[in-house]
């Protein structure tokens, strides 16, 4: 690997993985490197999307190389490109159109389902298929990052996520009443998916030699890591998610080397307890949502998440409140993702918070 400081950063995410500590809770921090005119490069998953489908990539690469050149990646960060056709790609893997607008940051899939019993699910593996072309642009940003940067595992929306776009969150809602049975042959179909999805983003991003990332930027130096979620969980009760929810994420998480569990929203809290008692889940990043406060404010919450024997990515707290507030929750397997304006501001929360150990 070509990225600077590589084999310090790798002993410490090893450790964090380990949930041992070596001198600091792992922080990665990013700001502009000295002597370097900064690069901002535009990415959303309208782009990652238009980029992929048109398969127009130097442009787009080489835009993120500039940036990665005037990056400075203190700490424990990892430079990584983040391919994506958006939130709803599982759902298109397996059949669904995606919508594609210049007018937004994102991209989405219109419900295609109907009637569950006149629905195959397969992943469509043909030329230029969605599944086609994420495989080719993985293969060629692989190709082009040499070692100087390594690629995000794609952001899979699987389980009952995928259900939820290719039904409609409101109408599985209601399947989840009248028709249960057909739910659950449907997600069992769906789970069987995962691990070929997987495979492909693997070893199409050449992650196996690389190490893992995720959106959520922890890096994982070998084995098979993604982030796991299921955002439709906040829309079910606690008995309903103990049914259709959770099986299908322990399923994933066993199936991983490590993993991070994105727990969106304060609506999905009922589910606490059940995600917390999955033992191959590593990590959770807390997301309050929306109008809520921000995880700082959670403290208790982010204790207990810790007292289960879960590490944090924490994501929102500004460097003050790192360097004030980070004794509060236990080092191990916690982990700070932040920005500074400057190589300095960087080196000094770094600094700080090794000292304060």
């Amino acid at each position: 690997m070509k990225i600077e400081d590589y084999n310090r950063k790798v002993e410490y995410w090893k450790a964090f993985w380990e949930r041992e500590v070596i001198d600091r809770p792992l922080i990665s921090v990013t700001s502009p490197k000295n002597g370097k005119q900064p690069h901002y490069h535009m990415q959303t998953d309208r782009i990652s999307a238009q980029v992929c489908l048109s398969k127009e990539y130097d442009p787009f690469l080489e835009s993120f190389k500039c940036s990665v050149d005037s990056t400075y990646y203190g700490g424990e960060a990892i430079p990584f490109f983040n391919p994506t056709l958006g939130p709803d790609q599982y759902a298109a893997f397996l059949g669904a159109s995606l919508n594609v607008k210049d007018e937004y940051d994102t991209t989405w899939v219109h419900s295609m389902v109907s009637d569950w019993t006149e629905f195959d699910v397969k992943i469509d593996t043909s030329a230029d298929s969605y599944f086609d072309k994420m495989k080719q642009f993985l293969e060629y940003s692989s190709k082009f990052a040499d070692g100087e940067f390594i690629l995000g595992m794609l952001d899979l929306h699987s389980n009952m996520d995928a259900l939820s776009a290719l039904r409609g969150p409101q109408d599985l809602c209601f399947d989840l009443m009248d028709c249960p049975g057909e739910v659950h042959r449907i997600l069992d179909n769906v789970r069987k998916t995962y691990r070929d999805v997987f495979e492909m983003a693997y070893k199409s991003g050449d992650l196996g030699q690389t190490g893992s990332i995720g959106w959520a930027p922890t890096y994982c130096p070998s084995g098979k890591f993604a982030v796991i979620q299921c955002d439709f969980s906040c829309m079910v009760s606690p008995s309903q998610a103990r049914e259709f929810v959770i099986p299908a994420i322990e399923e994933e998480a066993s199936f991983l080397d490590h993993c991070v569990y994105h727990y969106d929203g304060k609506d999905a809290l009922g589910h606490l307890d059940d995600i917390l008692s999955i033992k191959d889940i590593d990590v959770i990043q807390w997301v309050p949502g929306e109008g809520q406060p921000r995880t700082i404010e959670w403290m208790d919450l982010l204790k207990k998440i810790q007292k289960a024997g879960k590490g944090l990515w924490i994501y929102d707290w500004t460097n003050q409140e790192i360097i004030d507030n980070f004794k509060e929750l236990s080092p191990e397997g916690l982990c700070f993702s932040t920005f500074a304006s400057s190589q300095s501001e960087a080196d000094n929360l770094l600094a700080t918070v090794k000292a304060k150990m």
